[in-house]
């Protein structure tokens, strides 16, 4: 019987709706058969395609993507101190070798290739197949990265993951978690992208007033140092949802900073307050750690 009324209900849909000027997707049946969901993805295209469009001017250091050539000189070391924090300190060139990180969300290249320097074995992955052309091309003209280019793949986190489970030292997302659609799918593919004991590093803008006022109207639509509409208020996550999220996804949150960035002189600083920006770095707990 309950065969029956699901063929006479596909039949009233593809009648109804197509009378309409409507098409019924066959993954819609799938999902009504209970054989196949409708995939979730943690991409909003608008934002891909924004980025996208810049493509060409992002390897400019005066150009619109200013504030990230600045901004390395703040998150880079972030990451290197947070991987490299309990290891005996040594004086080298490349204190991150050995270790495999992902870059999120790589865009084209510039953080991808900065960690690339201090040795780390680097994987970049962007839905934009623009950028990740560029970022490819680029990596080859540095001379310094002849032995450890950065590997880039146009895929999803949520694709990267489920191929890449448990695989890296250390996952980055910097500047990115503010322009993805499902921020609970995101934030677990993180996770299940690296190994136990292994670190997350995200940077991105707080949701509050004083964010929205200088971060998008004076930074996007007065002085110009960001491109306009890269951002969108309402997409932006607050430090306390982060951490719910990280800690539902057996995460231990260990620190938060605040950031600035000054736009007349283009420079990033770290703060005392998380009211516009912020750093977060968090560990993924191992069974042990998960038990106690």
């Amino acid at each position: 019987m309950k065969n029956h009324s699901l063929t006479y209900l596909k039949m009233f849909l593809s009648r109804n709706l197509s009378s309409q000027g409507y098409k019924c997707p066959s993954r819609a049946f799938a999902t009504l058969n209970n054989k196949t969901a409708i995939k979730e993805t943690t991409i909003d295209q608008s934002h891909v395609d924004k980025h996208s469009k810049i493509a060409k001017e992002w390897w400019d250091p005066n150009g619109k993507m200013i504030a990230l050539h600045s901004y390395n000189l703040l998150r880079v070391p972030y990451i290197r101190d947070g991987l490299v924090i309990e290891e005996p300190f040594k004086r080298t060139l490349t204190p991150l070798s050995n270790k495999k990180i992902l870059d999120v969300g790589c865009g084209g290249g510039i953080l991808s290739e900065a960690i690339a320097r201090l040795g780390a074995n680097v994987t970049g992955i962007d839905a934009s197949s623009e950028l990740i052309e560029l970022a490819s091309d680029h990596c080859k003209l540095d001379p310094k990265l002849v032995d450890n280019r950065p590997s880039y793949h146009c895929t999803t986190i949520e694709e990267h993951s489920q191929s890449f489970p448990d695989h890296y030292d250390a996952v980055v997302a910097s500047e990115v978690i503010e322009h993805v659609a499902n921020k609970e799918l995101f934030v677990s593919s993180l996770v299940r992208a690296v190994k136990p004991g292994g670190k997350l590093f995200v940077t991105t803008p707080n949701r509050t007033r004083p964010m929205q006022i200088l971060g998008i109207c004076v930074a996007e639509h007065i002085l110009r140092v960001v491109p306009v509409n890269t951002h969108d208020y309402e997409m932006f996550i607050t430090p306390n949802e982060l951490t719910f999220l990280l800690e539902k996804n057996n995460c231990h949150v260990q620190a938060i900073h605040g950031m600035m960035y000054y736009p007349v002189v283009n420079r990033w600083t770290w703060s005392s307050s998380t009211t516009f920006m912020y750093a977060l770095q968090a560990e993924k707990l191992t069974d042990e750690d998960s038990n106690v």
